[in-house]
């Protein structure tokens, strides 16, 4: 069996979502797992797992908009833990754990403390789709694409294998590159669907501009969760966030209205919810989800929010509805099995990989 550090992000709750569920079944399977996050992704795990908290970047946004100012004020605060923090983690994990691995779900501090250290490094994310997966995108985003798939490499480098959650199938750039349907919670694989009268609304954080908007479709009923208040105004039903309350209005929606985070909107996809998306500006992965999204016709993406695009897309609720019979509804099977055999017989597929890679950058032994 294996001895493993898995860090994530701590940015929202997709990546403790997917790694909960990662997790659970590497400790299942016998192996022993470190984890490693911060923010939500700390809070989410630290009750069921062994969670060292680290420090890690933060984005903030405002009416659905990155924050450069406040997001760069807020990071350049935290450098002096991050370097801390980082010698903790390089102290109490790889230097007495001694891992055989890193798993990283798109947390940088981990992954370079594996490169300097030469331990193995695999990714298991839905970031890496921008760095090894050939996507269709208009000429106008491929100075975004070129900018997000060389932070990707700057933040996560030198995986020796990347198994990469998507919904949209395309070429690979690697071998050592792996596709597979999105990780899904064992409560939204066994949830029943069903359809009621009103609309899901999600914002991560305060998005004004939507509330006055919806407050005009005065025939359609919204529960909307963001805001971390419980009231209701008219045809506006605000509720704090709880898990369960959640995923049970997530399941009984007839649509979703939220931002173009990849987990929620799988999630939707595999609950049959059409999903309008509203890409959180200067967010590429969300700006590519929404692309995709727009191809696969299963809803309806808006850069720009206008009453125009809501009211397009809840016309054409039927029509998506009808495109969502088509979803693949796909358990985590195919991933956990692939994440099995890379780990078997003592790492042996992992360390082939991890000698082919120390060979191309000429890593001296350590």
């Amino acid at each position: 069996m294996a001895k493993i550090i898995y860090s994530l992000s701590g940015e929202g709750s997709g990546h403790s979502s997917r790694s909960r569920e990662m997790i659970t079944h590497l400790l299942k399977m016998g192996h022993t797992v470190k984890v490693a996050s911060y923010n939500r992704g700390y809070s989410n795990l630290k009750d069921d797992f062994d969670v060292l908290e680290i420090e890690g970047f933060s984005i903030i946004s405002q009416d659905n908009k990155i924050s450069i100012g406040k997001t760069f004020a807020q990071n350049f605060n935290t450098i002096l833990d991050r370097y801390e923090a980082s010698n903790i983690l390089k102290q109490k994990y790889f230097k007495e754990f001694k891992p055989d691995c890193v798993i990283t779900d798109f947390e940088p501090m981990a992954a370079y403390l594996a490169n300097e250290l030469d331990v193995p490094l695999i990714t298991i994310d839905n970031q890496h789709r921008m760095r090894y997966l050939e996507y269709p995108y208009p000429l106008e985003w491929k100075a975004e694409a070129l900018l997000i798939e060389n932070l990707i490499r700057a933040m996560i480098p030198r995986p020796c294998i990347s198994l990469i959650t998507t919904f949209y199938f395309g070429d690979k750039r690697n071998n050592r590159t792996y596709l597979f349907p999105p990780i899904l919670r064992q409560s939204v694989l066994e949830a029943k669907p069903s359809v009621e009268n009103y609309i899901l609304v999600y914002a991560t954080q305060e998005f004004d501009t939507i509330i006055e908007y919806l407050r005009t479709y005065k025939r359609e009923n919204f529960i909307i969760y963001g805001f971390n208040t419980d009231k209701t105004e008219k045809n506006l039903t605000f509720k704090s966030f709880s898990r369960l309350g959640f995923l049970s209005d997530l399941a009984e929606c007839k649509a979703v209205i939220a931002t173009a985070g990849f987990t929620l909107m799988t999630e939707s996809f595999y609950l049959g919810k059409p999903y309008l998306a509203l890409p959180m500006k200067g967010q590429f992965e969300q700006v590519l989800n929404g692309l995709m999204l727009d191809e696969l016709k299963y809803g309806k993406s808006a850069l720009n929010l206008e009453k125009e695009n809501i009211s397009a897309f809840l016309y054409d609720i039927p029509e998506y509805t009808e495109n969502l019979k088509t979803y693949e509804h796909k358990d985590n099977g195919a991933i956990t099995k692939m994440l099995d055999s890379i780990l078997a017989d003592n790492c042996k597929v992992l360390l082939e990989f991890h000698e082919k890679r120390r060979t191309i950058f000429h890593i001296d032994e350590k």
